[in-house]
């Protein structure tokens, strides 16, 4: 059965791809609404905390992640679907988790910004250099024959029009925004959780029958992310509030541009698609639990 996995492939139709790719869109421009330029800016005043954001995020986390690849071994299309977890910018849900858990809202927001702008450039060189350097996975990069110029391209169609667009309208019409904003954030985020219910349903015997195979890797992964980010800054001599906050964005990873790459680029291969759908799924199940706990925490300093 383990074999079947790497050629397995999960069910999804064309529409559900299209409205895949309009949701996570939509995600992205209501989250465009609550950023401004001065959110960049306060990044770029503070470049320690830029610096520790962007090397946890897009450094550290894809080469833990190969690192962690090759001490559990395992089967290509999981491994592949891993560095495509760790190839993504911080998950839309991230600034809601880090007010939770007491953290810096503001930084949350700017890295939020910062790491979608990045992606369109590190998200497919992550996933290109990665899933090269390793074997098994440069195997099945070799039957894909993934073009990183496509990728670069539908992440940016995905990603970086919708933030431009967000911003623009937050800009010109900060009353509209504010409103918009208020109403996109919860029905897109609720839209994409009903996507992902329908996924497992259209799916649900693929699921039940592999589950077992990516079950305890999500959520060793999940767990390495959010130490690498919290230890990372810790290292930096950040302040409390910061690590929670850099915790959460390494750990809280966009899991939907990486369900919508899969199925775009890859035929909804069966490991890779089964590991990041439940990784969707978890890492919402763990941030809530984190923050929940940071937020009884006495020391916000």
């Amino acid at each position: 059965m383990t074999e079947n996995l790497d050629s397995l492939k999960i069910n999804f139709d064309t529409e559900g791809l299209w409205v895949l790719n309009i949701t996570l869109a939509i995600i992205m421009f209501g989250i465009a609404l609550g950023i401004t330029l001065d959110d960049f800016k306060r990044l770029f005043k503070k470049p320690k905390i830029l610096f520790t954001g962007v090397v946890s995020q897009f450094i550290l986390l894809p080469m833990v992640t190969f690192i962690f690849i090759k001490f559990v071994n395992p089967m290509p299309s999981i491994a592949l679907g891993m560095m495509m977890v760790a190839a993504c910018p911080g998950g839309n849900i991230s600034n809601f988790m880090t007010q939770m858990a007491k953290g810096n809202v503001a930084l949350s927001v700017s890295l939020t910004a910062f790491s979608t702008l990045i992606s369109l450039v590190m998200t497919p060189f992550n996933l290109y250099f990665y899933g090269n350097l390793y074997a098994p996975t440069a195997e099945i990069l070799r039957t894909i024959e993934l073009n990183p110029w496509e990728l670069i391209k539908l992440v940016t169609l995905i990603m970086g029009i919708p933030l431009i667009l967000g911003m623009w309208v937050r800009k010109s019409k900060p009353k509209l925004a504010a409103k918009a904003s208020k109403i996109l954030k919860p029905v897109s985020l609720l839209i994409f959780m009903l996507f992902i219910i329908i996924a497992f349903y259209d799916n649900f015997d693929i699921f039940i029958n592999y589950i077992e195979y990516v079950l305890l890797l999500v959520i060793a992964h999940n767990l390495l992310a959010l130490l690498t980010g919290f230890y990372f800054a810790k290292l930096m001599k950040l302040s409390f509030k910061d690590q929670k906050t850099i915790s959460i964005e390494t750990g809280i990873q966009n899991s939907g541009l990486g369900l919508l790459l899969i199925f775009s680029f890859f035929n909804g291969l069966g490991g890779m698609a089964l590991l990041v759908a439940f990784w969707a799924i978890w890492d919402i199940f763990s941030g809530l639990a984190l923050g929940g706990f940071w937020s009884k925490q006495k020391i916000t300093a």
